[in-house]
């Protein structure tokens, strides 16, 4: 490559819950390395990029949400691409590399990079390199770390290409003095470079005095009663504990943090800015019985003064905070429990290296410290391997230090996966195993994320219950592990402490007692998040399946008591059949919302309730065992249903566990459909495809 101007790409982004963002700095950061300089924006932003007019290489990075739907920062573009009225060769100037993130508990697996891909492809653009497809099902890096290791390479072919076909894709006339000088010198240290810049050599990192602490440690490989050592988040064993390693660069450090006794302004503020209302509780109700495997809880939200419309199908956010203990410890960990209620001031380092480096904004410009933990940074979040890189510098104990490098190397990976992402190990957890980590405050605010609300589906609908929402939950548990203790999930287990005080037993059939003072009902912050596609046929004469269960039946309640007001207005309207089909553990126990299910079908508003009880004894006199899970009950109805989706132009709706239910029923679909219809199981895939594209197959599920 030539040492004058370094050569420019341009790096778009599209991202729901920061990762793609994440993944894209890290391409961005890493290119100065490799002698590029790389322009990052987000897709969203379309006044700050052109692609119609782009002739430099253009790297995507695109995640998916929902039910295979672009992330909110990419709807715009995609809505752009996809208009029909463009040229096929309206992008054939382009030539870009594609890296998808998704999830394959999900059906749609990186179907938004797909969709663009596709899309672009269509209208004359170029791969200068293959497309990447990381699964967050299994790890994001699994894919995303070779991959962004084998486009510096990809662009300078690319550059290359361009060069030698006259065609500048450099941005010369952008170029300044400053850039020529700039990559000039990012040249002549890669040409005196033997090993890559963006991978730093163990040695590279370590004293002398280090290694043969780290030496001396690697022989312990056996407990005092001479079994083997086992494998843990704290240790490795041979082979890795004796391997070179090849760790990732160090992520340039860009915030100052300044703790202040100034006054603090209303925090709230910056929750509400966020459309977030808050809203009472007027009522909480246990829907299964205590001896439930799972318990599942109704809320009911009184959102009479409130602007929030919404239609059963749609979600609300729920924002939570962080524990009130998780927050006293992570305090009492940094050392700055005395301080909780001094003031943040936050402002970029003038010496960072961090390309585009930004104060978050979801962080209030004045707030205490304590605040900041318990609102506004997701800290039970994964660390992700570039976090547990930068807590390697603040951390004494040398053998501690080798083991997080291990755990943040490639080398590394299966470890990594195995003690902290799969087990779900989080920022405590390794303060706690990794005693001699103290990283600073202006770390973890550089490296946990946003905290996210969690969204639930209305089990309501306000034709039936005007002014208020239900929703339904089961607390999520994660059992005590080597790794970390016995734990709730964050939203789950503060909502039912947070209800605690009006929550009425299972069976328990009048509404609860109006309470004279409002203020006296606990309260949540909520905003409700309208579904585009996850809701009722327009015409109600069209069939509707709908596939819920446990609380994935949570939204079919909202359908179905929508339905039962549009009958009582329209009692000669034509209707559709309905049917839903439900299964739980036990009957007795976890058959929620079963007295309103069967008031639906003896009203006719449900036209078929098909039940399955997975824990319950078997007859042993019934000739045929009965079906255990819905998707068995489906395969029973597979004749009718088929006959709905194809034949009635029906709509079929799945609810519930993304990882097992919605893969065991979309393959049982498949199976339907090639039972019914003589075809093969491509074909049949192809026909479950064609249903997605119409919208006649929809998904709410979640992992």
């Amino acid at each position: 490559m030539p040492c004058g101007v370094a050569p420019r790409f341009l790096i778009l982004y599209g991202s729901q819950r920061g990762q793609a963002q994440s993944i894209a700095e890290e391409i961005s950061e890493q290119a100065t390395e490799h002698g590029f300089l790389a322009k990052i924006s987000c897709l969203s932003k379309g006044d700050k990029y052109n692609l119609d007019r782009e002739h430099g290489p253009v790297v995507f990075v695109v995640s998916t949400t929902g039910d295979g739907e672009p992330p909110d920062t990419a709807l715009k573009f995609v809505k752009k691409i996809k208009n029909k009225s463009l040229p096929g060769d309206h992008y054939s100037h382009l030539h870009y590399a594609l890296l998808g993130l998704g999830d394959t508990n999900y059906a749609n697996f990186c179907n938004c990079g797909k969709t663009i891909d596709k899309r672009l492809q269509e209208l004359g653009a170029k791969h200068f390199y293959a497309t990447g497809h990381a699964d967050d099902g299994t790890g994001l890096e699994v894919v995303v770390d070779p991959w962004i290791e084998g486009l510096w390479e990809a662009l300078k072919k690319a550059f290359s290409r361009m060069s030698d076909s006259n065609q500048e894709g450099t941005a010369q006339g952008e170029a300044t003095e400053k850039s020529t000088q700039q990559g000039a010198e990012i040249q002549e240290k890669l040409d005196s470079s033997a090993v890559s810049l963006h991978l730093l050599k163990l040695g590279d990192v370590e004293t002398q005095k280090e290694k043969a602490e780290t030496s001396a440690s690697e022989s312990e490989t056996t407990e005092p009663s001479g079994a083997p050592l086992e494998p843990a988040l704290i240790r490795s064993v041979p082979p890795l504990s004796q391997s070179a390693l090849n760790v990732p660069a160090l992520p340039p450090a860009y915030l100052e943090v300044r703790l202040e006794d100034v006054p603090v302004e209303e925090e709230s503020v910056h929750v509400l800015k966020e459309d977030f209302r808050e809203v009472p509780v007027s009522r909480a109700l246990h829907l299964t019985r205590d001896d439930a495997v799972k318990s599942a809880i109704l809320v009911e939200l009184d959102i009479a003064d409130q602007d929030m419309p919404y239609q059963p199908g749609d979600a609300f956010d729920v924002l939570c905070p962080n524990r009130a203990s998780e927050v006293e410890e992570l305090l009492s960990r940094l050392g700055v429990g005395d301080q909780r209620n001094r003031c943040v001031y936050l402002q970029l380092r003038k010496d960072t290296k961090k390309k585009g480096a930004q104060v978050p904004s979801y962080i209030p410009q004045k707030c205490t410290l304590q605040y900041l933990l318990t609102w506004c940074l997701e800290i039970r979040s994964v660390p992700k391997k570039a976090f547990v890189r930068a807590l390697v510098e603040w951390t004494q104990d040398s053998r501690e230090k080798r083991r997080l490098q291990e755990l943040c190397s490639r080398e590394g990976s299966a470890d990594y996966n195995k003690f902290v992402r799969d087990t779900n190990v989080c920022l405590l957890d390794l303060l706690q195993t990794f005693s001699s980590c103290s990283p600073p405050l202006s770390l973890l605010i550089e490296h946990l994320p946003k905290l996210q609300p969690r969204a639930y589906s209305a089990a309501s609908s306000s034709l039936c219950h005007p002014g208020k929402v239900h929703f339904v939950f089961s607390v999520v548990e994660f059992p005590a592990c080597a790794e970390h203790p016995e734990r709730t999930g964050l939203c789950t287990g503060w909502l039912v402490h947070h209800v605690s005080p009006i929550l009425q037993p299972c069976g328990t059939i009048t509404a609860a007692k109006k309470t004279a003072d409002c203020s006296a009902l606990p309260k949540v912050y909520v905003r409700s998040r309208i579904s585009n596609t996850f809701h009722l046929p327009s015409d109600p004469s069209v069939p509707v399946v709908m596939v819920g269960p446990g609380t994935g039946v949570a939204p079919f309640i909202g359908f179905l008591q929508q339905r039962e007001k549009e009958r009582e207005e329209r009692q000669n309207g034509p209707f559709g059949e309905t049917w839903l089909f439900f299964g739980c553990r036990h009957k007795d126990r976890d058959f929620i919302f079963r007295e309103e299910l069967e008031r639906f079908v003896e009203n006719e508003t449900l036209s078929h309730l098909k039940v399955c009880f997975s824990r319950d004894e078997q007859d042993g006199n019934d000739p045929e065992p009965k079906p255990r899970y819905v998707q068995h009950q489906l395969l029973l109805h597979a004749k009718n249903i088929v006959h709905i989706l194809l034949k009635e132009n029906g709509y079929l709706y799945v609810c519930g566990d993304a990882k097992n239910m919605a893969k065991d029923v979309n393959d049982t679909l498949i199976e339907m459909l090639g039972n019914e219809l003589q075809l093969d199981k491509l074909e049949s895939m192809k026909m479950v495809a064609k249903l997605r594209e119409e919208k006649r197959y929809l998904q709410d599920i979640w992992s």
